[in-house]
């Protein structure tokens, strides 16, 4: 083809990729208006005894064989819609126009036209609504939503979560790793002293939502790896687990992360050094050492950590490139004894705990059959419901 028909080629290559994506938009937006009408309505007739026991399950019912092929409308996503309703509603100014039926009316919302509640008017003071994007909202899907609200109750806590959902494109599984690993509260509270050795603002600003202060390695089991006490698991045996599961590591650290090697070989005048993870941040545009530590934080650790950095800016860091940053992995650490050890060192470093799968918190363990379960509840195909009280 000529470069004539190469670039027709390509302008109308663009075209249909932006309406695909503007149609995508749309058709998720009137999805979860849809949602929010129906949850609305289930809403008002099952919560104040209008319907009977099981009506949910059998609305389902006759809905899937009047219309048949019809996906998304088991009574488990019918009392997911209710529940996205119930979540919102309460926060949101909504125009009310009528979908008429013989015994009730049904909400129709416009996504484009609910706007959060003023923090005056609303029935809790909401903090984190103003930069509340109901474009954010509408990015993404029911599904993501629904996992949202399982999980959280907190408002700010649910915002956080949308909005990351929608600005890093995450999948449902993506998602469910963020929550699991508790994103929310963890995201910005690394021990570190990035606000002295990282002086241009958005550079820091970057490093404090890059790292986290705890890590969940879920996909280290210690009663797998025959260690009767968690706290015996040995480094070497740790960096062999995490090469492992490269993967699902660089999922627990975030994205941006490029595996570059473990035990990487430092050379200083002849003598060999070895760091054990080495990262490089594209977003950061730094290398990332990740030292890991069996047991508590020690503060002379970091004098080797430090070397390590200074060691890598003198002989591996290329033009472009910002310092090298160092994390150092422990199994506990106090956070007050590391920000007095780390203040004065002049490489930027961060001190993060972690914990394997088998040191879950004890209410997760009790829920971890239904969280394993909610995937498939939460899945298109039609799923009949349980018959239990709505």
């Amino acid at each position: 083809m000529n470069e004539q028909y190469l670039e027709a080629v390509k302008i109308i290559k663009t075209a249909i990729l932006r309406s695909q994506n503007r149609a995508a938009k749309y058709s998720n937006k009137e999805m979860l208006s849809l949602y929010y009408a129906i949850g609305g309505y289930v809403s008002n007739n099952s919560r104040k005894g209008t319907w009977g026991t099981g009506a949910i399950n059998e609305i389902s019912l006759r809905l899937r064989e009047e219309l048949p092929g019809l996906r998304g409308f088991s009574a488990t996503n019918i009392k997911s819609m209710r529940l996205f309703f119930e979540a919102w509603q309460p926060y949101f100014q909504t125009p009310t126009t009528a979908l008429e039926n013989t015994k009730s009316t049904a909400m129709a919302v416009d996504l484009q036209h609910i706007k959060v509640v003023s923090i005056e008017n609303a029935p809790n003071r909401l903090p984190a609504t103003d930069d509340f994007s109901v474009d954010t909202f509408s990015e993404i899907s029911f599904t993501h939503h629904i996992e949202i609200l399982n999980k959280t109750t907190d408002l700010d806590e649910r915002l956080f979560y949308i909005r990351e959902c929608a600005l890093n494109h995450w999948s449902k599984y993506a998602l469910r790793t963020r929550l699991k690993e508790d994103l929310y509260h963890h995201q910005g509270a690394l021990a570190n002293n990035f606000a002295i050795t990282l002086p241009e603002d958005k550079q820091y600003m970057q490093a404090i939502k890059m790292f986290k202060d705890e890590y969940l390695l879920d996909f280290i089991n210690t009663e797998e790896l025959d260690v009767s006490d968690p706290q015996d698991i040995d480094e070497r045996v740790l960096e062999k687990e995490i090469i492992s599961n490269i993967r699902n590591f660089i999922q627990c650290l975030g994205s941006g992360f490029c595996f570059v090697g473990n035990q990487h070989r430092i050379e200083v005048d002849g003598e060999e050094f070895f760091a054990d993870l080495l990262f490089f941040q594209r977003d950061l545009k730094s290398l990332v050492v990740i030292e890991l530590k069996k047991g508590k934080f020690k503060p002379a650790y970091l004098g080797q950590l430090n070397f390590y950095l200074s060691a890598l800016d003198e002989k591996e860091r290329k033009n472009g490139e910002n310092p090298a940053i160092g994390i150092l992995l422990c199994r506990e650490a106090n956070k007050s004894v590391v920000e007095l050890a780390i203040r004065d060192y002049s490489k930027p470093m961060g001190v993060a705990t972690y914990r394997t799968g088998d040191e879950l918190p004890k209410n997760y363990e009790v829920l971890a059959p239904l969280i394993e379960e909610i995937p498939k509840l939460l899945n298109d195909a039609e799923i009949e419901g349980d018959g239990s009280n709505e």
